[in-house]
């Protein structure tokens, strides 16, 4: 009597079979792919506002110290973060004196079309959101929010 091998009448899979396979992983990759990037956008929102409201304490305890926020019409005393994806700057506010600010965080590269403000009483503010001008009095964190 002869013995078969154990792996004989295994074949693989068939052409069908991998074409099945390669598109149920793409229409997964559609659906997970905007997510992914919306939830890294959101991040990188998260920590610019972060360093915002730092900016916004160290100028304060600047103040405390000096009697005005060391703000020109170009810049501020304490120094500017940085977070990814966006720059920050500073400078008079409204009063267009050192007794004012207004810091700035805009986006750059892949985060191009959002803008968020703070001044000395706190105001936050969306200027710009997902590139559309929204001038909202909080800031937005994710399409669909508002204040």
């Amino acid at each position: 009597m002869r013995k078969e091998h154990p792996l004989r009448g295994q074949r693989g899979f068939t052409l069908i079979e991998l074409m099945i396979v390669v598109a149920v992983v793409s229409l997964l990759a559609m659906v997970a792919y905007p997510s992914y990037v919306d939830h890294v956008r959101r991040g990188k929102i998260a920590a610019a506002l972060g360093e915002m409201s730092a900016v916004r304490v160290r100028m304060e305890q600047f103040y405390q110290d000096n009697r005005h926020y060391g703000s020109t019409a170009s810049s501020c005393a304490p120094g500017m973060p940085s977070a990814p994806g966006f720059a920050f700057s500073c400078a008079w506010g409204a009063g267009g004196t050192s007794q004012s600010f207004l810091v700035t965080a805009t986006g750059q590269a892949d985060m191009a079309g959002y803008v968020y403000t703070v001044n000395e009483t706190d105001q936050q503010r969306t200027v710009e959101f997902a590139g559309a001008t929204v001038n909202a009095a909080c800031w937005l964190k994710k399409k669909g929010a508002s204040c």
